[in-house]
């Protein structure tokens, strides 16, 4: 059974911040927010977690594995590099949809992102806390699903064929309509993570989801994906095995790896 962390973290007071006192130079921003992104993908990283850059102000993390004690200390350094904090909520579920809904929750009963009481927040219990061996329960933090998209023949299709921003929309339309069809029907996370790459994070779904998300992409703006699927107890064990499946599917020519076909009767 899957059960995906997830964090959000929301810059505190950043509206306000972006114009005072005065409105700042948009390059400014844009490299501010960059670097921050950056500095998150790499503290989060380093503990074997995920970041996807959703809006910016809002970055979204898969953090199992991560204790509270990861996330002061990734707080502090933002803090001590940066003119603006972070805030952090943590939430868990099955259908990693509803933990992020939980962890937004959770943030917004704080109080709003552009309240300037609102410093550095940390609510919500990790995974490890809640079902770790201390637990009534015993069990142990729940497996984390990735699954790994990327477009069939990108290059030959789009990169070499089309001009660079034709084939951003095209990219742009297919993952849209992927990452919606993923929450929509399953509860899953999917983020378009440069060229033509698109990571989901999953419940525990068989390979005829994963070959009706496909289909559904085709059918809907004519792009074909294919998708190697891994498991783990950290985003990055699960993200390094979708991988090495994707590689399995980009030499057999298949469209889902990772997974085992269903036996039958």
């Amino acid at each position: 059974m899957t059960a995906t962390q997830v964090t959000l973290f929301q810059l505190d007071n950043y509206g306000p911040w972006t114009v005072t006192p005065e409105p700042r130079p948009e390059p400014e921003l844009q490299a501010l927010q960059a670097r921050l992104y950056a500095d998150l993908a790499d503290a989060v990283g380093d503990r074997g977690g995920y970041v996807f850059v959703t809006r910016f102000d809002n970055v979204v993390a898969v953090t199992n594995g991560l204790d509270r004690e990861d996330h002061r200390a990734i707080q502090a350094a933002i803090a001590e590099r940066y003119p603006v904090t972070v805030s952090a909520a943590i939430g868990y579920d099955e259908r990693p949809a509803t933990a992020l809904a939980e962890a937004t929750e959770r943030l917004q009963n704080q109080g709003s992102a552009q309240d300037a009481a609102r410093t550095e927040v940390l609510v919500g219990e990790p995974l490890q806390a809640e079902t770790g061996s201390g637990s009534a329960s015993g069990t142990a933090p729940g497996t984390v699903r990735v699954a790994h998209f990327d477009v069939v023949d990108v290059t030959g299709q789009l990169t070499d064929q089309v001009d660079a921003y034709g084939a951003h929309l095209e990219v742009q339309g297919a993952t849209q309509t992927l990452s919606r069809y993923c929450y929509d029907q399953h509860g899953a996370l999917a983020f378009f993570v440069g060229g033509d790459n698109v990571i989901a994070i999953c419940p525990d779904l068989d390979v005829a989801a994963y070959e009706a998300v496909i289909e559904h992409v085709r059918e809907t703006v004519g792009v074909q994906f294919q998708v190697g699927i891994g498991d783990g107890s950290t985003a990055t064990e699960a993200g390094m095995a979708a991988k090495f499946a994707l590689e399995d599917c980009r030499r057999d020519g298949s469209r889902v790896e990772g997974l085992a076909a269903p036996t039958a009767d």
